[in-house]
């Protein structure tokens, strides 16, 4: 190993594979969080951060989705006019399938 940086509070030596080794004063390798904040700082690595996950453009969206929907429900109200709103309704589907009247009524029956 090369030794690249040194100093009173460690040593960082590179390998022949082109990667860092960190060790502190004490001769123990220091490793983890501390390692890459000591070869950013010595302009070493270059630290990029994680991608910021897509789950949360999903709630912003259904957010904005519902927004609008009060919208048009508000100017429906203030027109006079309940139809927009009972239009909105009848487009979403049912949370209840249509066979489970059937499952209720097997279910008395076996009971």
């Amino acid at each position: 190993m090369k030794v690249v940086v040194t100093n009173d509070e460690y040593t960082i030596y590179q390998r022949r594979d082109g990667r860092y080794a960190v060790e502190g004063a004490d001769k123990k390798p220091i490793n983890g969080d501390e390692k890459v904040t000591i070869l950013a700082a010595n302009e070493l690595i270059a630290v990029t951060l994680p991608a910021a996950p897509e789950e949360e453009a999903a709630p912003e969206e259904a957010a904005s989705e519902e927004a609008e929907a009060a919208e048009t429900e508000t100017e429906a109200e203030e027109a006079g006019d309940p139809e927009p709103a009972a239009d909105e309704a009848s487009e979403k589907p049912s949370e209840e399938p249509a066979d489970a009247s059937d499952d209720d009524a097997k279910a008395a029956d076996e009971e």
